[in-house]
């Protein structure tokens, strides 16, 4: 996706004659359903025009641009990119970075600047943002990569309105490695700027680049759990963008001042489904390890925990724990450490096995910081699904700062989910009610393959044929059918029956004796067997596939005449969370969101009721049909 495309000779006209950003926001609309804010638009008007009049002061008038293009399986895009023939006759690309900046202050983090953006913030160097862009690109796209001679890429800043003075931070000798790689240019330097870009450009056919660009394909997206062992020993396969870049920073920085800081350090990231939250969590979990640190992960899923284990080996499973691991543990015993899935947060880690003279009980959130000189804690606010869990980002914000801890929160949003628009997010949180959005009704010409099947069989079916294709894909449900346990002689009882389909839960996680070839309930999203079970939030939480089946059942229906979402306790075989009262539609409604959020290209639906069929069916646009 990208808002503009053309000859740079075009782009200038435009820009002239006052059209680009109109131009710019209507393709916004077509593509978002929704116009872009003011800021953005004044954002476009006051750098587009300075780019524009660079490229035409060093007559660049036959070569490509590229404006607002989104980066593949993410929902960051980046400003300009400009294309055309080098004077070696090589197929050429330059980002352009484009910032109205005029200064900025020094940051502890080793690729940040504070600068005012609505408020004094930390912010990535923009020399850095564009070579992330630049490195990203060259990993996911195949015009960069493949072929006898990928079109090769490069990238710098243009801070248009900045001016140079002696000791400018953002000339830091910390940059000095990204400056060179990356060059920034500020409003002295258009000169500068013509000498970088006329030697990669000069030959112009910039068309004929641009077609190779926009015709290029996306490799198929990493996996999460297939990246974590290359993660550990070592190979970095994601790149860390923006804000995500800027929070894994602010871990290792932290991390480095633990060891003379006496006050800890609490770091709250909130991200929803696909932000990036567990990627950026397994890099510096890797990176902590190899430089030294006692770094440990903790959850509160076993099946994510047990899995990574399972992938990680015995050698580093004993860093991987869950949150009620540390009630024992000694002050500042580690130094680090990472806390995912932290919604999951309980308020004490006393269970049913808990020794009844144990003493009195400590908020779980409390022998985290106990524990640790530096946590970090990524959160979702909106994936708390069963009563017990508290964990939000207010709560460890006050409890932290009740004990006196330095707090930084930040908020992630580049999707990296979903084909890397947050738009399905959005509109699946709009639909069930969670929070409004502008994306209220679904453009099935959308990248994102979302479907409505008339039976679970054909939905079930549909997933089958993406797994026989390579993709990765799973079939879940609602938690409104009894859960039995195994059989004697360790099959599964087929629990989840709806006419003619028939097919078993995964396998429960205190099941010891299973038959031959049924994963064990923690190994359910990771083993190709689980394909042959039905699985439940517990077990899909924290998972990705490429494409999810979710049957929506009747414990969560739409109802027209009141026309709003009707939670039906009596229709969930869940005895927790039906005995939830007040707070059992929001849990219902958060199961749902999950469920509907773990596909990364598609998502398929069978629901049981048929009003809240219609219902979806009604926030859904066949645009050209």
């Amino acid at each position: 996706m990208r808002l503009y495309a053309g000859t740079s000779k075009q782009f200038i006209e435009d820009t002239a004659q006052n059209q680009i950003t109109e131009k710019m926001s209507t393709a916004f609309f077509d593509h978002f359903r929704y116009y872009p804010s003011p800021s953005e638009k004044n954002s476009w008007r006051n750098s587009l025009r300075a780019v524009s009049l660079a490229f035409q002061h060093a007559n660049l008038t036959d070569q490509g641009v590229i404006l607002e293009y989104q980066l593949p399986l993410s929902s960051r895009r980046l400003d300009c990119m400009i294309c055309g023939r080098s004077t070696e006759r090589r197929d050429n690309a330059v980002i352009i970075e484009l910032k109205q900046w005029e200064k900025c202050k020094e940051a502890v983090g080793e690729n940040e600047v504070s600068t005012w953006v609505g408020g004094d913030r930390e912010m990535l160097h923009p020399s850095v943002q564009a070579g992330r862009y630049q490195m990203y690109l060259k990993d996911t796209h195949t015009a960069f990569h493949e072929g006898e001679s990928p079109v090769a890429l490069s990238a710098c800043a243009y801070l248009h309105n900045y001016n140079y003075y002696p000791g400018d931070p953002i000339f830091a000798q910390k940059f000095e490695g990204a400056l060179q790689r990356w060059p920034l240019f500020t409003a002295d330097d258009l000169s500068k700027l013509e000498g970088y870009l006329t030697p990669k450009l000069q030959l112009g056919g910039g068309i004929d680049v641009l077609r190779r660009i926009e015709e290029g394909k996306y490799r198929p997206s990493k996996k999460l759990m297939e990246h974590i062992e290359g993660v550990i020993r070592g190979r970095h396969e994601y790149i860390l963008l923006d804000e995500q870049q800027v929070v894994y920073d602010r871990v290792l920085s932290s991390a480095r001042e633990g060891f003379h800081d006496r006050r800890k350090t609490v770091i709250i990231v909130k991200g929803g489904p696909g932000t990036g939250k567990s990627v950026i969590a397994i890099n510096l979990m890797a990176d902590l390890l190899h430089q030294g640190y006692n770094a440990h992960y903790a959850t509160g899923s076993r099946a994510f925990t047990e899995t990574m284990r399972r992938i990680i080996g015995s050698r580093g499973a004993a860093q991987f724990k869950y949150f009620n691991s540390y009630s024992e543990a000694e002050e500042n015993a580690i130094d680090v450490l990472i806390a995912d899935e932290a919604h999951r947060l309980r308020k004490t880690s006393r269970s049913r096995f808990t020794p009844r003279n144990r003493g009195p009980d400590v908020p779980q959130i409390e022998e985290l910081i106990r524990a640790a000189k530096v946590v970090a804690f990524f959160i979702d606010d909106d994936q708390i699904v069963r009563p017990g869990e508290i964990g939000s980002a207010s709560y460890i914000r006050e409890y932290a700062q009740k004990k006196n801890c330095k707090v930084y929160e930040y908020e992630l949003e580049a999707q990296f989910r979903c084909n890397g628009s947050d738009a399905f997010v959005n509109w699946v949180n709009n639909t069930l009610g969670i929070k409004r959005t502008a994306n209220v009704i679904w453009d099935q010409q959308e990248d994102f393959d979302l479907k409505i099947f008339d039976t679970a069989t054909e939905l079930e079916n549909a997933i089958r044929e993406k797994v026989r294709a390579g993709f990765t894909g799973r079939v879940t449900a609602g938690f409104c059918w009894e859960w039995s346990n195994p059989n004697y002689d360790g099959t599964l009882q087929d629990d989840v029956v709806i006419g003619n389909f028939r097919r078993p839960w995964n396998a429960k996680p205190e099941a010891r004796k299973l038959a031959p070839g049924i994963p064990k309930s923690n190994l359910w999203a990771y083993d190709p067997a689980g394909l042959e079970q039905v699985g439940c939030i517990y077990t899909a939480q924290g998972f990705e596939f490429d494409y999810v089946g979710v049957i929506f059942g009747n414990d969560l229906v739409y109802d027209f005449d009141r026309q709003e979402w009707v939670g039906n306790p009596g229709n969930s075989a869940d005895t927790v969370v039906k005995r939830a009262g007040d707070s059992f539609l929001e849990l219902v409604k958060n199961t749902y969101r999950v469920l509907l959020s773990r596909g990364m290209k598609g998502c398929y639906i069978y629901f049981v009721d048929r009003d809240t069929e219609r219902f979806f069916k009604s926030r859904i646009e066949n645009r050209g049909t």
